[in-house]
């Protein structure tokens, strides 16, 4: 299987809702292209959806330091911080995915961490 194969299989096994096997299929493309924009997407939707938060976190983190533009990387940053509770942190990347692209689930998301910050006070970051 060549890379756009395994790309379109992983991108259609995520889809599928099959997020786990997406993973596994996607994997190898990390090794081949460590800094391919869309693969680094693709395999951090996997592991959110498979609820490897730290990972996906990471692969975020590095798809928004590649592209400090991407407004899907920081609106999936931010909602990947906040299933791990950390609200004043998701806030900062949805608001520039806000500001990037306006879609309205960022700015649901947004109002979400937000008001989570506001409900457990200022230096909390329950969620």
């Amino acid at each position: 299987m060549d890379a756009v194969d395994r790309y379109r299989t992983a991108e259609r096994l995520l889809a599928e809702r099959n997020a786990h096997a997406a993973l596994t299929v996607v994997e190898p493309l990390m090794q081949d292209e460590p800094e391919t924009v869309a693969v680094l997407v693709l395999a951090a939707r996997a592991c959110f959806d498979c609820a490897r938060l730290e990972r996906a976190e990471a692969l975020f983190r590095r798809v928004v330091e590649l592209d400090p533009t991407n407004h899907y990387a920081h609106a999936a940053l931010g909602r990947t911080l906040q299933r791990r509770s950390r609200h004043r942190d998701a806030v900062t990347h949805l608001r520039l995915a806000t500001a990037l692209h306006p879609e309205a689930w960022y700015a649901t998301a947004l109002q979400h961490s937000q008001a989570c910050l506001e409900a457990n006070g200022p230096d909390r970051q329950a969620g």
